[in-house]
């Protein structure tokens, strides 16, 4: 199997935690690597999982307030089946503002 080489940069502390979890789960970090990327060709989405002990920070929390108070007063988009309806929708928006 032919092979290519990708070079990241990350933060020394970060590798190191990292290949010390792969070495734990008895995978390389590369197979890890290799096995990220198939997903995400895979399956077109990038995934991330928080720690269960991890807060949000006052800004991720504001932010919620504020789009759950946007959802509530009807300032939201409708949902689109494609993107000529979501052009569309968007131009009558901007007319609404334009005068």
């Amino acid at each position: 199997m032919k092979t290519a080489i990708i070079n990241i940069k990350t933060e020394p502390q970060v590798k190191t935690r990292a290949q010390k979890i792969a070495d734990e789960m008895g995978l390389a970090l590369g197979s890890l690597i290799n096995g990220f990327l198939h997903n995400l060709i895979k399956t077109r989405r990038v995934e991330f999982t928080a720690y269960s002990n991890e807060q949000p920070s006052d800004f991720m929390i504001k932010s919620i307030k504020e789009a759950e108070a946007d959802e509530q007063q009807g300032r939201v988009s409708p949902i689109f089946k494609n993107s000529s309806d979501a052009s569309m929708w968007l131009d009558k928006e901007s007319k609404k503002y334009a005068d």
